[in-house]
């Protein structure tokens, strides 16, 4: 902007010069002898009162005008260099380019702050700090639990969406977060950024001593060790909370820190509710605060000045006088940072409120911005988040919808022109991939099983503790968005704990939140985990989807289910038993659930064996698959289960496929099966081969509910070259078990070829 001010003034003085010196010098010349005033041609030249006419006086004007065309030409010259453009703005506020400096807000102090909170922006032509292009920008976010993790990804998108810096997060979580997020970053590499982790239970202690109202809890008050907490190295952090939205590059806000003068070590917004002026109920005694008070959901900290001036006693001073008389916080960190500035204002550099434009009710918000699209930073610190009331809420809600369902693979593109840290893991499957042959007609095929697909584990919440008799049993399995409404029913047949692998886009991921929420069945149960793998690629990637859940395991054993099945009514409690009858824990066993499928959508479900035995003479049920792949459940022996009234034991015979309960450390799902077939074929020969024995459960039964053909499956009836890839993949699988298993795996060759 001041490039762009700059030049039109200089286009302007420029135009006046070329219309009006030479205009001046002919009527000079033209006059002779005559005596003229001369016009001043600089305001910073002292000009004679008059000027006497003569050959000496021509001569001075001749002098200055080719001094002034001089100047002219010179400006000319500027001006036709092309300029340096601001940016061009995306939707809500945000810019693209690869211009390499990011520019901050206008304006450097309380006056310019002001100005901002009252119109905007402010001034076009004011002096704007830069950061350099690959200087890598600091952020710390205090995360804990389920929901924050969830909601912290948010705010990870916008951030990411608009940066062009590198970016460096410092997490402060609880075990649960750090869980959850380190999967996630690790499966989203995305390029130029950096996570470190810091463990909230050991900064307990620092806080635990300050009694807090807030919702927020003890993780609230984490802020104030964060000079204690992060690096001694690390000089200078912006602090966000999890219900941040950014609408402009980041850097920008890191610009900011240029403007810190004297002893400025905390970069704040004003609050913008009444709250820290007092009387808003009966007896309402806020803490002390200076003016209005300034809100910590963004904060600019310069943490090698806040250890100089010795932060930690500071704050812990201030805090244990002033809990003498209000006894607790009422809005955590943020009522102690407000009493330490009213003591020493000296210490904050006030923000324009548009760096933490805050949506609770009844503030002065619209105050911060002309038009939405001036905003910087959206803050949805009411407890009712989008629900809260204001003008634009529409416009804000969108803005946070538009990240909330963004497709967070599209976020990871390079940085360039910026070095950056080696990253082994990306490297390597960077050359795994170019070793590859792109020609070969299955080589996407071939790609899926090395696709890092973006996980976010536990996406909603989840507590469970697994009994103390090591009988606990998990069921385990995964769905796409087609499948969603087969979870009520299965919680309804099993009470256990449910490990599930949901195949779904970000947008899909909020629709399926959306719908859990509203189940009564789903939200009563806090012992299912869900994570989300994130859709990439063009094929189901099923037997990642199941290594996924099969990982979240936290029960001695497991039971390998699929979503359209429904156990029958207590089975949780009968696997559990079997557990101890058939010495699971010292032996290598994989308990056979036998399968049946019905073709009726309304289906009275069997509540007994000898109920489903009725059924099945009447042609309501039927062993499932027997009608178009019988080879797959065959070897279960079905004529034999109808008597039995005790487990039995049954050979492994090529393309088995049954639904088995193990222990929790049996092999995973090989990944180069996706889609549809050999995916639990393989499996099954995998766990024969390391010596399991599979026995039939005489009293266990599962159903398998009809529903529309995935995509995939009828792609692998209507695509021979589809057909042609599995079974180029099956040959291969088949040599890997030789090679692994030796003589052991020939029978696998010879029932294949026989078969």
């Amino acid at each position: 902007m001041l490039v762009m001010c700059r030049g039109r003034r200089k286009f302007l003085v420029a135009s006046l010069a070329l219309v009006f010196i030479p205009t001046l010098t002919w009527l000079y010349l033209s006059v002779g002898s005559f005596q003229v005033k001369p016009l001043p041609l600089s305001p910073l030249e002292v000009q004679p009162s008059t000027v006497v006419g003569g050959a000496g006086e021509r001569q001075a004007l001749e002098l200055r005008v080719r001094a002034v065309e001089e100047e002219n030409r010179a400006l000319r010259r500027e001006l036709s260099q092309p300029p340096r453009s601001p940016p061009a703005r995306l939707p809500y506020g945000g810019h693209r380019g690869n211009q390499s400096r990011a520019h901050s807000e206008e304006g450097t102090g309380d006056n310019e702050v002001q100005k901002a909170a009252a119109g905007g922006n402010g001034s076009d032509c004011v002096q704007q700090p830069v950061v350099d292009k690959c200087e890598t920008i600091h952020v710390a976010i205090v995360c804990a639990g389920y929901n924050a993790s969830r909601d912290v990804v948010t705010l990870v998108k916008s951030v990411l969406f608009h940066r062009r810096n590198p970016l460096h997060f410092h997490f402060i979580t609880d075990s649960i977060a750090q869980q959850i997020l380190s999967s996630l970053f690790h499966t989203w590499m995305v390029p130029a950024v950096r996570v470190d982790f810091y463990d909230a239970d050991e900064l307990k202690s620092e806080v635990s001593w300050i009694p807090n109202k807030h919702y927020s809890g003890i993780y609230g008050l984490m802020k104030l060790v964060l000079t204690k907490t992060l690096p001694s190295d690390l000089q200078r952090v912006i602090v966000l909370d999890t219900d941040i939205t950014f609408a402009t590059d980041i850097a920008e806000l890191w610009a900011v820190f240029h403007k810190f003068k004297g002893q400025q070590v905390l970069g704040l917004v004003e609050n913008q509710s009444d709250w820290y002026l007092g009387n808003l109920w009966k007896n309402h005694r806020p803490w002390p605060a200076l003016g209005r008070g300034f809100n910590t959901g963004v904060i600019l900290l310069l943490l090698d000045r806040l250890r100089k001036l010795r932060w930690e006693q500071m704050w812990r001073l201030t805090a244990e006088r002033e809990l003498m008389s209000m006894l607790s916080t009422s809005l955590a960190d943020q009522d102690i940072f407000n009493a330490v500035i009213k003591q020493n204002p000296f210490l904050v550099h006030q923000l324009p409120c548009f760096w933490n434009v805050q949506l609770s009710d009844h503030t002065r918000s619209e105050k911060c911005y002309k038009d939405v699209s001036d905003l910087k930073v959206i803050h949805w610190n009411s407890p009712k988040k989008l629900r809260v009331k204001n003008k634009h809420v529409e416009f804000f809600r969108n803005l946070y919808l538009t990240f909330l369902e963004y497709d967070g693979n599209l976020l990871r593109r390079e940085l360039f022109g910026c070095p950056s840290e080696a990253d082994h893991n990306s490297e390597n499957l960077q050359k795994t991939l170019s070793e590859l042959d792109e020609d070969d007609p299955c080589y996407e095929f071939r790609r899926e099983r090395f696709t890092v697909h973006r996980t976010h584990l536990y996406f909603l919440h989840y507590e469970y503790e697994p009994s103390s008799d090591n009988t606990d049993v998990t069921l385990v399995a995964q769905l796409s968005m087609d499948r969603l409404q087969m979870l009520e029913a299965i919680c309804k047949h099993w009470e256990g704990p449910i490990s599930l692998a949901l195949y779904l886009s970000d947008a899909e991921a909020q629709q399926f939140l959306r719908y859990a929420q509203g189940s009564e069945v789903l939200m009563s149960r806090g012992n299912v985990g869900y994570h989300i793998v994130y859709k990439e690629g063009q094929f189901y990637p099923v037997n990642l989807l199941r290594n996924v859940a099969m990982r979240q395991v936290n029960t001695p054993y497991m039971f390998l289910s699929d979503i359209d099945f429904l156990p029958m009514y207590g089975l949780y409690e009968y696997l559990r038993k079997s557990v101890v009858q058939l010495d699971m824990a010292n032996t290598k066993k994989a308990l056979v659930v036998p399968a049946f499928e019905t073709l009726r959508y309304r289906l009275s479900y069997p509540k007994s064996k000898a109920e489903l035995l009725s059924q099945l003479d009447m042609g309501t049920l039927f062993t499932f698959r027997y009608h178009v792949w019988t080879k797959g459940h065959a070897p279960t022996n079905f004529a034999k289960w109808r008597t039995a009234t005790t487990p039995y034991r049954v050979q492994w015979e090529a393309d088995f496929e049954p639904y088995v309960m193990v222990r929790r450390d049996s092999p995973e799902y090989d990944r180069r099966f996706v889609g549809f077939g050999w995916n639990k074929v393989a499996h099954i020969m995998e766990l024969d081969a390391q010596e399991y024995e599979f026995v039939v459960l005489p009293n266990a039964y599962m159903i398998h509910m009809p529903h529309a053909p995935s995509f995939d499956i009828t792609k692998f009836r209507s695509n021979k070259q589809y057909r042609v890839c599995l079974k180029t993949l099956k040959e291969e699988f088949q040599q890997n078990m030789s090679r692994r298993y030796g003589f052991a795996a020939l029978k696998y060759m010879t029932a294949e070829n026989n078969s």
